[in-house]
């Protein structure tokens, strides 16, 4: 299992993009630069699927300052809100197949017990189909006859999420299969007889098995080398799995598996991990995503003779996701860019005609005056070349040097990678470099790089940010008086650690929901990832043995005493990864130093910021504390 799915994960407003290296440099000259607001005043768009005519789409969406159920006119490009929440996120799963009702899931102020509910298109009072207290509920699919919806809970016991089936008329659920263990489900086959299942044993190494409904056997197909090994796809006949894995070699590959005759094939390989595989509805395409140098791949296949059919290109674009209609006749892209959010396409596969059906950066901003990221390259401590995703102010230059950030994604194991952001595109806007290090135990780049980090935190990946400090400082255009590093969850512990082990490095601080001390947020670790926690401390380090004495060692909030530099910490009430008292303390610990500290909590989000209006506070409150610790005073 990837890092980047687990503890802390990589907090939405840290995902950055990229761009191929030789990119022509932008010429020195000052941008028009936009009130905050105004960029913030676009939309977060995602779309869920079809609808039974394919005249519409589903989408989530954030317009009102929260996220939102919207249904989008395939011919008119209009959407009508279908829900008009002021509270909760609402994030959309489907259509209920053969209705216009469908599926959306929320929390509560960001706790991460999402429920599923159904609704009417008409604004009807939505319906909870999941309505255990103090459960966690995730869709899983829809069973082939579309009469049964497939999910994940751990209403039984918060430790262990079960694979149900519920009716689409009673929602009266089934079990199909109880978790008592570290097996969990990944798959289930249309026939409902497969249940692919994965058992962490490490953050490098997982297992894989195969359960049989029918004869009730459980058959493992991993090996027991060290090796990623991830379902993706079951064909309908129950005779064919797909799969990847990373077995003796550094990136994944995806891996043909024959049910009936136990053979297994590689059928698909890239110089870059293959992250996903996608098959239609009858089998009629597959496609493949790659995470090519941090920015999305896609490619799409006759699924019968693997013949590659050819995509629209985007110029600068990332396809984060595809959905291929029930007919087989319509590809609904999701494409951003470094300089725009994701918009929505709409292709017609056999007339290849390509239709923008959204466009969401708001009209005011130009799109030439924000900064197309860049890929970079640095060597770090000991040599080792370390990967990461630059944004260079366009008003920057040997006449105008400007300050910069070191910007640290979450995870452990986070990737910086393709993806728009409003936060950084405004500091950039405003004059700041940001350098998103890639720091070893970063996923994306090999095996052996993404374990670099194990047992090892806040040194090795710790030491990479601060030569990346270092090339930031290098830079003829960069203030390297005015150097700060700001980063969230993972990131935040890294931003804490760099300023308690490191005091003189960088200016400034900026730590979101970081993680202070390890022994205790460890020992806090959500009970729904109970599967997990064995893997994690075998990377971190167990807290309840000897393990715990370097985990003190490296919790920046034994070592407060050493921060003499300005901090501003954010962080959400409800938060269940890092739980608030990690920022509480190391806030109250830095103010005894003398040293400037601005705390800022928020009572309605969680594990990461989803409400428009604390995202804008977010960045504004970080800009007003760079312009005041950070920058250098003009003379």
């Amino acid at each position: 299992m990837k890092k980047t799915l687990i503890l802390f994960g990589t907090f939405l407003l840290l995902i950055i993009t990229s761009c191929k290296e030789g990119k022509k440099a932008q010429e020195a000259r000052m941008p028009e630069q936009y009130a905050l607001e105004d960029l913030y005043n676009t939309k977060s768009i995602s779309a869920s699927g079809f609808n039974a005519d394919e005249t519409k789409i589903l989408i989530t969406n954030n317009a009102t300052g929260i996220y939102n159920a919207y249904e989008l006119n395939i011919s008119d490009t209009t959407a009508i809100a279908l829900t008009k929440s002021t509270n909760e996120s609402i994030f959309t799963t489907d259509y209920l197949p053969g209705s216009s009702k469908f599926i959306y899931s929320a929390d509560e102020g960001g706790n991460e017990n999402s429920h599923l509910y159904v609704m009417d298109r008409k604004g009807t009072s939505p319906k909870d189909i999941t309505p255990w207290k103090n459960s966690a509920n995730s869709f899983f699919g829809w069973s082939q006859d579309k009469k049964n919806m497939y999910i994940n809970s751990n209403n039984r016991d918060v430790k262990y999420f079960d694979l149900l089936k519920l009716d689409t008329i009673s929602w009266k659920p089934t079990v199909l299969y109880q978790t008592d263990s570290d097996l969990s489900p990944s798959l289930i086959s249309k026939s409902e007889r497969y249940i692919a299942l994965n058992k962490s044993i490490t953050t490098d190494k997982n297992e894989m098995y195969l359960y049989d409904r029918k004869t009730k056997t459980t058959k493992r197909l991993s090996t027991d080398k060290e090796a990623n090994w991830n379902p993706m796809a079951f064909e309908k006949n129950d005779s064919i799995m797909y799969y990847s894995s990373n077995e003796d070699t550094e990136f994944s590959y995806l891996v043909k598996y024959n049910i009936n005759t136990g053979k297994s094939e590689k059928i698909f390989e890239d110089k870059w991990d293959i992250n996903y595989m996608y098959l239609s509805e009858n089998e009629k395409y597959h496609a493949i995503f790659i995470n090519n140098d941090g920015k999305n791949k896609v490619l799409l296949f006759d699924h019968a003779t693997g013949k590659q059919i050819d995509l629209p290109a985007f110029n600068d674009g990332d396809v984060t996701n595809i959905i291929i209609s029930n007919s087989e006749n319509k590809l609904l892209l999701t494409v951003g860019s470094s300089t725009s959010p994701a918009n929505l396409f709409l292709y017609d596969i056999p007339t290849k005609k390509l239709k923008q059906l959204t466009s969401v950066l708001n009209k005011k901003i130009n799109q030439n005056d924000l900064v197309t990221a860049e890929v970079v390259r640095f060597k770090s401590f000991d040599g080792k070349e370390i990967p990461a995703i630059y944004y260079k102010p366009i008003q920057a230059s040997k006449d105008n040097k400007v300050p910069a950030l070191i910007w640290v994604h979450g995870g452990p194991g986070g990737q910086s990678r393709i993806g728009y952001s409003n936060s950084i595109q405004y500091l950039v806007n405003r004059g700041y470099a940001v350098l998103a290090v890639n720091n070893r135990g970063s996923s994306g780049y090999g095996r052996t790089f993404y374990k670099m980090d194990n047992k090892d935190h806040s040194n090795g990946d710790l030491k990479d940010c601060i030569w990346g400090k270092k090339w930031l400082a290098e830079q003829d255009y960069i203030d390297p008086n005015a150097i700060g590093i700001y980063g969230g969850s993972y990131g935040g512990c890294m931003v804490l650690g760099a300023l308690a082990f490191h005091p003189e490095e960088f200016k400034v601080g900026v730590d979101l929901f970081g993680v202070a001390n390890w022994p205790r947020t460890l020992k806090s670790i959500p009970p729904f990832w109970e599967s997990f926690r064995k893997a994690l401390y075998d990377e971190m380090g167990d807290p309840y043995t000897s393990d715990s004495i370097r985990l003190k060692k490296i919790s920046p909030l034994y070592n407060y005493d050493k921060i003499n530099k300005p901090l501003l910490v954010f962080q959400g009430s409800n938060d269940v990864r890092v739980l608030p008292i990690e920022s509480n303390e190391i806030v109250a610990g830095v103010k005894k130093n003398g040293v400037p500290v601005e705390y800022i909590v928020y009572p309605d989000e969680g594990h990461g910021f989803q409400k428009k209006e604390n995202q804008i506070t977010t960045t504004k409150t970080t800009l007003a504390f760079l312009e005041k610790y950070l920058k250098t005073p003009k003379k």
